[in-house]
């Protein structure tokens, strides 16, 4: 191996380094999944509203007015009342539905645990959530979450929901004049209900001639790790073709995005779920993301986010929006399927990247486990497939290598013949890169051809919900996790408090990997250095992403033995003359001008 070549596999470890150090996700613990409910509901308290019917910061506690005061003339006494609970059952969730508010209670998810074994429950604070709020002519702040409903049925029974069934719910709010009614449509076989909102004879009610629906509490954290799960937690808005995003990524830190202008839905998740608003009629004018950052116990991170559709009040007898609410996994063809572009708050990598994982990866990977259950036989399969498919690059790679070693010798000459006149030696040198037909950059340009399907690969396995809690074998029993095979009584910088089994094997067959092709006694430390950076790296990497790059390396080691032999006693012959063609550097040598010889 040349200079060149260790040049470029010193710049492709800085990139993978750098981009590791920023994007490995570090293992922290939580509690249970009832104490992560603690910590979120710490920052999941009732935010109190602006006039101006954003969200506004918290402030102190104000003594509570009268209750013939608080809601002013409209809406007095309609926070007094007995709370009904309804239950609609489909074959992917249960919905708890309150008459406080004709508020979502309880959201729980059927075919989903959180990582202690617990169904999945998306509503992240007790009091419910999807409210609207508006300001009264009489100059209060209307959450509806605080006033009681009634309801269109007048059971605390349950509903259940087979085949292709419908079922629709009405919730009324009366004022003092008029009246704002609910409607929630539900139908078995999807994540999502429509949602209505009426405003019936209310023109001397409503203010500001603006109101907003509101999904406040973000999503239920579900995942072992906090950290890890805030890292990919964000909320989004998307409009007029424009994806705007709020991310509270720092300590303390609040942001906020209010635009205005058509917008099409918002949207939060966390790591694997999410919760989406979706305007129907494309009549929303605007929405309003809010975002904030908490450390909790044991090291672990909170954020969550508010979110909320605004619509025009145009005075009139009766106004109605409505929206589709998504509240479920995030599942590729489950969001692709609304065909609204809610696919973009998806990890599926950078805009330039995602067609590879959209297009490629996660379509090839559904045909592989529909009929190979297991999702780590499917990765190992997956590994072979894209082995094949890189086989023209790997190819061309180990060529390009093989002949700059051929080429060390002769190098080695003109470097002493030429040592004191630094212009002839690299003329000889681009003279003798035409006669053999080397390239200097065609060991490593493969290499870096190859990282975006690598970052294609890493984004669909660190965020893709199929692998979740899927198991594999031995003590490698979910695939989006590290696998711990060493559990340490202390913590290494970087490396954490336990060692991967399978970062472990990837670790040492890179190392195997160097060996075959690192020849040059100079450059041993490339051996060493490339595993042991790239096992401490990975060692909180899911294991189904380390599996895939430990059967990869196998395959590669493979494939440089056989390389090797077949290729051991091939003597470096040179190129026909009619054939050599100048390459890039020789071109870019011509350019430079020439230097006078010292007499």
């Amino acid at each position: 191996m040349g200079r060149q070549e260790t040049l470029g596999f010193v710049l492709i470890a800085a990139v993978l380094m750098a981009w590791m150090y920023f994007t490995s996700p570090q293992r922290q613990p939580q509690q249970s999944s009832a104490p992560a409910s603690a910590e979120t509901s710490a920052v999941s308290s009732p935010v109190p509203q602006s006039s101006s019917g954003t969200i506004a910061p918290q402030q102190q506690a104000a003594v509570p007015a009268p209750v013939s005061d608080r809601y002013g003339k409209y809406f007095s006494g309609t926070d007094a009342g007995t709370e009904q609970i309804i239950t609609i059952e489909t074959d992917h969730y249960i919905a708890e539905l309150s008459t406080k508010g004709g508020t979502v209670k309880r959201w729980t998810l059927k075919k989903h645990s959180t990582w202690d074994r617990h169904p999945v429950q998306m509503v992240n604070d007790a009091s419910g959530d999807f409210n609207v709020l508006f300001t009264t002519t009489d100059g209060r702040t209307i959450n509806t979450k605080n006033h009681y409903f009634q309801p269109s049925v007048s059971t605390n029974g349950t509903v259940r929901l087979t085949d292709e069934q419908t079922y629709t719910l009405q919730f009324t709010l009366k004022a003092a004049e008029g009246n704002i009614v609910k409607t929630m449509v539900f139908k078995n076989g999807t994540y999502d209900f429509d949602g209505g909102v009426s405003f019936n004879n209310m023109q001397n009610v409503v203010a500001n001639y603006e109101y907003q629906i509101l999904w406040e509490h973000g999503v239920t954290y579900t995942e072992y790790n906090s950290v890890d799960e805030s890292n990919l937690a964000a909320a989004y808005t998307y409009g007029g073709g424009e994806l705007k995003e709020v991310n509270a990524a720092s300590d303390g830190e609040a942001p906020k995005e209010d635009p205005s202008g058509q917008t099409d839905w918002v949207a939060v998740r966390s790591k694997y779920f999410a919760v989406a608003m979706m305007a129907k009629d494309k009549q929303a004018a605007g929405a309003y993301l809010e975002g904030e950052h908490r450390t909790a116990a044991n090291g672990g991170v909170v954020e969550k986010y508010s979110i909320a559709l605004k619509y025009p009040y145009k005075n009139t007898i009766q106004e109605t929006a409505w929206v589709t609410m998504f509240i479920g996994p995030l599942e590729f063809t489950t969001i692709k399927s609304y065909d609204r572009d809610l696919d973009k708050i998806m990890s599926l990598g950078w805009s330039w990247i995602r067609p590879i994982t959209e297009y490629i990866f996660i379509p090839l990977f559904r045909l592989l486990h529909s009929f190979i259950s297991n999702y780590g036989l499917v990765i190992i399969i997956f590994s072979i497939l894209i082995k094949l498919a890189l086989q023209p690059l790997t190819k061309s790679s180990m060529n390009s290598m093989r002949r700059m070693q051929k080429l060390q010798p002769m190098m080695q000459e003109l470097r002493e013949k030429y040592k004191n006149d630094a212009n002839q030696m690299n003329i000889q040198t681009m003279k003798l890169y035409k006669d053999y037909g080397v390239n200097p950059a065609g060991g490593c340009l493969p290499l870096l051809l190859q990282l975006p399907i690598l970052y294609a690969l890493y984004s669909l396995f660190t965020a893709s919900i199929e692998l979740r809690q899927e198991p594999f074998i031995f003590w490698m029993t979910d695939l989006s996790v590290p696998d711990v095979l060493i559990p340490l009584p202390f913590t290494i910088p970087l490396l954490g408090n336990f060692i991967s089994g399978l970062t472990l094997a990837m670790g040492i067959t890179m190392f195997v990997q160097q060996k075959q092709t690192v020849t040059d006694p100079s450059q041993q430390a490339l051996v060493w250095m490339m595993p042991i950076m790239m096992t401490v790296m990975f060692n909180h990497f899911p294991s189904g992403l380390n599996l895939y790059y430990f059967v990869f390396n196998l395959l590669s080691i493979g494939q440089q033995y056989y390389f090797n032999m077949r290729h051991k006693d091939e003597p470096l012959q040179k190129v026909p003359e009619h054939k050599r063609k100048p390459g890039f550097l020789e071109k870019m040598q011509q350019k430079i001008p020439q230097q006078p010889k010292k007499k």
